[in-house]
């Protein structure tokens, strides 16, 4: 009997320090006291997790609200409410065993997070891509994929977050004010032999930064390494869907946590059936319920629990990292109202900082609907800054056209820019020429031409504007065979390369001369409160001339654009109301003086951009 109890007794202890080892996942690892929102969802996650019967803690200010068990055995969802909880580390008894959890002080309020403006210019990277920095974790010994071939379009190439902060300098020489790297949270994705997770779309971990790129110290030390510099961050988040070998989709929380599991339904890639007062249910299902590819499961924002999950990580990036802003992708292919409900958190929790969300629809009307306040919208979105997709078509058509009369060439920049009043805060817009998802704006030629119309115009219209890495020494490509055909290597980034486009001296002649005329123009425009608190004028295109007039405090700035492929000239007497007595201009790229009393010449194609 003795030793029967004895071995009972054992097996219990044993047991119970099998139970105590077990591994448990716990998300968001820590948080911050003093938040305007006092609710924490804690997610834990381990076998059999759910079985925990009381959830509590002893530390002062600190209340558990509520327990929440959903389908799969191995979630528990704990809500606390941390409205007078001060900074330390707390104790959480899941029954009887201890957790740790740690509450830390912010490291400035929410209202001293500054996002990005008009008065930044935004530089899009793919770190993959940029430069490789730490060739020791182009591999990381554990992950799904174990390649990393530079000869592939589609692979990974070695890019890291160590090869982006050694090139600081060079976004400074160029004149840029704001980083947008592409998604930098893991993406443990096995290669398909002529793909891989490179673009960083399809994540596996909300809180993790991919081993290959870096970890999450280094990351935030890149970013205050930038911060020195005067250089902002945006950090590109994905709350539509995640990777299929997220845990999530392996072990499903809940049968809703998803919409449609298993690949149930494609999404349609068509975004208007959102705002379309005419739209039948199935259209508008495809679009916000269907999935976007087959590995990427559509996640439901309906559901309180995952829309909680994904405020808090894109909160904990906010006050982990201090980054600037926030590029959410696919947009309006998520819930709208939850959308909506993360967009206000945020502005309540960080007034001044800022999210532009991609809403790839190329109709002003459309995209207008979106911005915050909006008129348009039976809902307010929140969302302060909108991605112009219609600028970006207008402009990629209008540099294959002659401007003519009526609608051709610059006629469809005039006829975008018009349409200004629809929205609440014609300021907060980015525009862009190209960007990642798009052919290279030079096509697969390297005319620099019509490239020197599009960013004189882009740099000096009302807009917050973004570039493309690698523009500014002349990088093409198309899509036409893959994506990665536009997302080549920088010149100079990787071991082995013989071309280094980071120095003057790597450079050739020509990519120096477009490097220098767009450095001169970012440089000129660093600060210039003409352009980003000046008025707006603009003037139909007259005998194929596209004029853009911006003042401010007596100092005015013009866009002069020839949209023909022949010499042409700039009527001076047309343009009075805003040249009105001046006689002379400054030409900001070169410095010389341009005359004003009589009618200036211009060259096929140029882009002239003076001040006075």
């Amino acid at each position: 009997m003795i030793k029967k109890l004895l071995f009972s007794l054992i097996l219990l202890f044993t047991m119970a320090n099998m139970n105590a080892a077990q591994p448990l996942r716990i998300d968001p690892a820590n948080w911050f006291a003093g938040m305007k929102d006092p609710s924490l969802q804690i997610m834990f996650y381990g076998k059999d997790i759910r079985n925990v019967k009381n959830v509590t803690t002893d530390y002062p200010g600190v209340k558990v609200d509520s327990v929440v068990r959903l389908d799969s055995p191995n979630y528990l969802f704990v809500y606390l409410n941390l409205k007078d909880a001060k900074a330390g580390e707390m104790t959480l008894m899941l029954d009887s065993r201890k957790i740790k959890y740690q509450l830390k002080e912010r490291t400035m309020r929410g209202e001293d997070h500054k996002g990005f403006t008009n008065a930044d210019v935004l530089y899009l990277l793919m770190p993959d891509r940029f430069a490789n920095g730490n060739p020791k974790n182009d591999v990381v010994k554990g992950m799904r994929d174990q390649t990393c071939d530079r000869t592939k379009p589609s692979l990974r190439h070695g890019g890291d977050l160590a090869g982006i902060g050694q090139h600081l300098d060079y976004f400074k020489t160029l004149g840029v004010t704001a980083l947008w790297f592409t998604p930098v949270l893991e993406n443990d994705w096995p290669n398909e032999g002529v793909n891989s997770s490179y673009h960083g779309y399809a994540t596996t971990d909300y809180y993790k930064v991919d081993p290959r790129f870096g970890s999450n110290d280094e990351y935030c030390k890149l970013i205050a390494d930038c911060h020195k510099q005067g250089l902002k961050v945006v950090m590109d988040m994905i709350f539509n869907h995640c990777s299929d070998y997220h845990i999530w989709n392996r072990d499903m929380p809940s049968k809703d946590w998803f919409n449609n599991p298993n690949y149930g339904m494609q999404t349609s890639y068509k975004l208007t059936p959102v705002l379309d007062p005419y739209a039948s249910k199935i259209d508008k299902a495809e679009t916000t319920d269907g999935w976007f590819v087959k590995s990427m499961p559509d996640l439901n924002q309906r559901n309180p629990h995952v829309i909680k999950y994904l405020i808090q990580s894109s909160e904990w990036w906010i006050e982990t990292a201090d980054i600037d802003g926030i590029r959410m992708d696919t947009y309006p292919y998520a819930d709208r109202k939850a959308m909506a409900q993360w967009m206000k958190t945020i502005d309540t929790e960080y007034p001044n900082f800022n999210t532009v969300g991609e809403t790839w629809v190329t109709e002003p009307q459309y995209t207008a609907a979106w911005q915050k306040d909006s008129k348009l919208s039976s809902m307010n979105s929140y969302l302060k800054t909108v991605m112009d997709f219609s600028f970006f078509d207008k402009l990629n058509q209008a540099k294959r056209e002659e401007t003519d009369g009526w609608w051709n060439g610059f006629n469809r920049i005039y006829n975008s820019l018009c349409y200004d009043y629809l929205y609440p805060n014609p300021s907060s817009v980015l525009a862009f020429i190209e960007n990642h998802d798009t052919d290279r704006f030079l096509g697969n030629t390297k005319d620099s031409t019509m490239l020197k119309q599009a960013l004189a115009l882009l740099l000096t219209i009302n807009r917050i504007p973004q570039l493309f890495y690698g523009t500014e020494v002349l990088m093409n490509g198309t899509k036409e065979v893959t994506d990665g055909n536009v997302r080549k290597d920088f010149p100079g980034g990787f071991p082995g390369d013989k071309h280094n486009c980071f120095t003057a001296a790597g450079r050739t002649k020509a990519e120096n001369e477009m490097f220098n005329w767009e450095s001169r123009l970012l440089h000129w425009r660093q600060g210039n409160e003409v352009i980003s608190k000046g008025s707006q004028t603009q003037f139909i295109p007259y005998n194929g001339v596209y004029v853009i007039a911006r003042q401010y405090q007596g100092k005015t700035v013009l866009t002069i654009l020839n949209g023909k492929r022949s010499a042409n000239e700039l009527n001076v007497a047309r343009y009075a109301e805003v040249i009105k007595d001046h006689k002379t201009a400054k030409d900001v790229i070169t410095g010389a003086t341009v005359d004003l009393t009589k009618n200036v010449p211009l060259t096929q194609r140029e882009a002239l951009v003076i001040e006075f």
